[in-house]
């Protein structure tokens, strides 16, 4: 039988989730009644229902990432003109200006990244739930790159608010966000959140005969 790992959660140290500060819990003493000598948080031992949390916030980026794809991102008036553009419509006209560079970026930010970031998320989540001792280290370095690439997602929604506030011409050429820029962003912040809500350690727990989790 292997020994339990050594963790700060077994040596009796908490790792606050505001400030990142790492304190010492005497021994019988609840950890929720102790707070942060740092920031004044409640200190866990795990993120309070970080499981159900994030399944909320996914699910929630899964249905807006929809009308995201469907709804246009914005109109383009020229001349009285009007034309509605999809992300996927902007990046056929990207591709069509023979601006290829910029149609990857855009296709990758927000079509490739999203869909990445929602899947990785998936496995790990059903990871921890079946309890899975499955290259955790791997599975930690996976959960790091999904909660630092998704924000990327954002460069369309940037570009779009730029352009919306520089290109004010009237009749002669304006931009107008639709609704499908809002329920992207929407899934952004979405799956940030549940990136934030998702506490790694769980994935170590399972790895942990001491743990129950």
């Amino acid at each position: 039988m292997r020994k339990p790992l050594l963790t700060a959660s077994n040596q009796s140290l908490l790792n606050c989730h505001t400030c990142n500060l790492l304190s010492y819990v005497q021994a019988g003493i609840n950890p929720q009644h102790v707070i942060c000598p740092r920031c004044g948080t409640s200190l866990h031992r795990r993120k309070p229902n970080s499981l159900s949390r994030t399944w909320a916030l996914l699910i929630t980026a899964v249905v807006l990432y929809i009308p995201a794809n469907i709804f246009p991102i914005m109109t383009v008036t020229q001349l009285g003109k009007s034309e509605a553009d999809t992300i996927l419509t902007g990046v056929k006209s990207l591709i069509e200006a023979d601006m290829w560079s910029l149609a990857a970026l855009v296709f990758f930010a927000s079509i490739i990244v999203p869909i990445l970031k929602v899947t990785m998320l998936l496995f790990l989540l059903i990871s921890v739930q079946f309890h899975s001792n499955w290259r955790t280290k791997e599975r930690t370095v996976l959960y790091r790159i999904t909660e630092s690439v998704g924000r990327w997602s954002m460069i369309d929604i940037f570009v779009l608010s730029i352009l919306v506030a520089l290109v004010r011409l009237g009749n002669i050429a304006t931009i107008e966000p639709g609704i499908g820029a809002t329920s992207f962003a929407a899934v952004v912040v979405a799956t940030m959140l549940a990136a934030m809500a998702f506490d790694p350690r769980l994935i170590w727990d399972a790895a942990d005969p001491a743990n129950n989790v």
